[in-house]
């Protein structure tokens, strides 16, 4: 199992580890983007995410089992959602003790008001519309709180975000602190920001979200991955997050 490990680290080139505390300064997956994706991004008739935004908003003003609509409250568009509450998620929940997600506000949403069951984590449903309701934010700057009731949460992120596990033996953070900006096969390592997400990915053609990525990485590491929505993903999420503080929402992102 060494030997794939080493396999994998052979095929990036070395660069110094960086230190977060000391030298880290965010920066968006769009900066290791080639030319060609990055206009595609930007250009909202040629970034393939918008049909997923498109059917969300369709889902936004679907009846729900009792008759009602989610813009029944936050108007057709969605414009009566506070934009600046989109930009913290996930927030700490005082009903569960615990961090929720956007995706997790949208399905208590889902049951509490529409009446309906609940919707599968990850669900295509459910994407779409995570991926309207973040797309209203787009530009707007993430902040995320990481004090108060928060912060135990956020260092079990960093725990799991550096933590080894799998047939390879390696960490999120080998990847996306160690090696940013080297290149794995034809993908160019980012910081691995969230700012982007649900965001389109050219390497399987259609809109991921956030803790479907964190299972097809580990996944490509040989470990047991974990369910959407489970704890650890609610916390890495919050810790990925807030680790982005600063940059803008740019969902829905185009990456590799």
């Amino acid at each position: 199992m060494k030997t794939l490990r080493a396999l994998l680290l052979f095929a990036m080139t070395a660069l110094p580890a960086l230190s977060l505390a000391q030298s880290f300064t965010p920066k968006s997956g769009t900066e290791w983007l080639s030319e060609e994706a990055r206009e595609m991004q930007d250009d909202e008739f040629a970034n393939p995410g918008y049909f997923t935004v498109d059917r969300g908003l369709e889902l936004f003003n679907a009846t729900g089992t009792n008759g009602k609509s989610c813009a029944n409250c936050h108007g057709a568009d969605g414009e009566t959602l506070d934009i600046a509450r989109l930009t913290r998620f996930p927030v700490f929940d005082p009903l569960t003790q615990k961090p929720m997600t956007l995706q997790g506000r949208i399905h208590a949403c889902s049951q509490q008001h529409l009446g309906n069951a609940p919707m599968k984590y990850d669900s295509k449903q459910a994407i779409a519309l995570e991926t309207f309701v973040r797309n209203l934010a787009r530009g707007e700057i993430i902040d995320v709180e990481t004090d108060g009731p928060l912060a135990p949460f956020v260092q079990k992120g960093k725990a799991y975000f550096e933590a080894r596990r799998g047939q390879m033996d390696m960490a999120c953070s080998d990847c996306h602190v160690n090696y940013v900006g080297s290149r794995l096969r034809a993908q160019v390592l980012s910081q691995g920001q969230l700012n982007g997400y649900p965001t389109y990915r050219l390497a399987n053609q259609r809109v991921n979200a956030i803790h479907q990525r964190f299972s097809q990485c580990e996944n490509r590491l040989r470990a047991t991955f974990q369910k959407a929505g489970a704890d650890d993903y609610v916390n890495l999420e919050l810790y990925l997050m807030s680790r982005g503080n600063g940059l803008p929402i740019e969902t829905p992102a185009v990456r590799f």
